[in-house]
């Protein structure tokens, strides 16, 4: 009778907990920047629902995940791999491992440009688990429960010597909240992209390529009018990103005075995470 007695608080107090992290995470839109040092790993969540894009360099993205996803829930709706470079698909083969993938949006991992022993490994990894394969090309549009995304690049005949200009752009919508996602796409990319005519003004942006001298354009950033820019970058990293040249852009007079532009680092505050309720954004503990 004791023994019976315990058990069902024990049972009472684990219905709680998993309540607790229901309400913990709400039904706003949480976007992470995952803290990954020299890479990019985001994760979106909306409730139980999560997109993944890209995996960082190593398995540090699945201290991330660990951390911000519900410690029952074990399935990814959908995982983006942006371009093949091991600094965004390093963690893929053992996120692959350790949770539930339905779909993984990526270019053909085929392509000899991509070729690696890690890229095979990936690949083989992510055929023998079952998970839809998705292509991406250039007006393609994915629903995620009441996430949609947008793919602004590549289109499946797109042809480059340089694997950071397949990094698959997307806008990310949820109600009135807007947000780009620009993998380490060059500035010839950048240019192309600030042309799209579904384009229009973002709240957020994913600085391309850590803040390189070479990623974001001017044209894109006086396209977009981002609010918030997040700079996914490794502290004291050997490449010297983010370079001064894109932070002189985005802080320049029209970037601060136009779109009261706020610049966020990964490697001053570690994880960079925005919430929104689908009509306005801040970021955490900053309403």
């Amino acid at each position: 009778m004791v023994f019976h007695k315990y058990f069902i608080y024990f049972l009472t107090l684990v219905a709680s907990a998993i309540w607790l992290s229901v309400f913990s995470v709400g039904a706003n839109l949480h976007v992470i920047a995952c803290d990954v040092g020299q890479g990019d790993a985001i994760l979106i969540q909306r409730i139980n629902t999560q997109i993944l894009i890209d995996s960082g360099p190593n398995d540090s993205v699945l201290n991330c995940l660990g951390k911000y996803m519900p410690f029952w829930d074990r399935t990814i709706e959908l995982a983006i791999l942006t371009h093949p470079d091991k600094d965004h698909s390093g963690g893929y083969l053992n996120v692959f491992k350790t949770y539930k993938i339905k779909n993984f949006l990526t270019n053909d991992l085929n392509n000899k440009l991509f070729s690696s022993q890690y890229i095979e490994l990936l690949r083989n990894e992510v055929g023998g688990r079952g998970t839809e394969v998705i292509y991406p090309d250039i007006g393609m549009g994915i629903r995620v429960s009441l996430i949609y995304l947008d793919i602004l690049h590549p289109s499946q005949d797109f042809q480059s010597s340089k694997t950071n200009n397949y990094s698959i752009v997307n806008i990310l919508k949820y109600g009135n909240f807007k947000a780009i996602f620009t993998g380490d796409i060059e500035d010839v990319v950048s240019d192309l992209v600030s042309t799209r005519p579904e384009l229009g003004e973002v709240n957020y942006i994913k600085v391309p390529h850590h803040g390189s001298k070479n990623g974001l354009s001017e044209k894109l950033l006086q396209a977009i009018k981002p609010k918030v820019a997040v700079i996914s970058v490794g502290r004291k990293n050997s490449y010297g990103h983010p370079h001064k040249e894109v932070l002189d852009l985005l802080r320049s007079s029209s970037a601060i005075e136009k779109y009261k532009l706020k610049i966020l680092r990964t490697d001053e505050i570690g994880d960079v995470e925005i919430i929104s309720d689908s009509q306005t954004f801040w970021t955490k503990n900053e309403k």
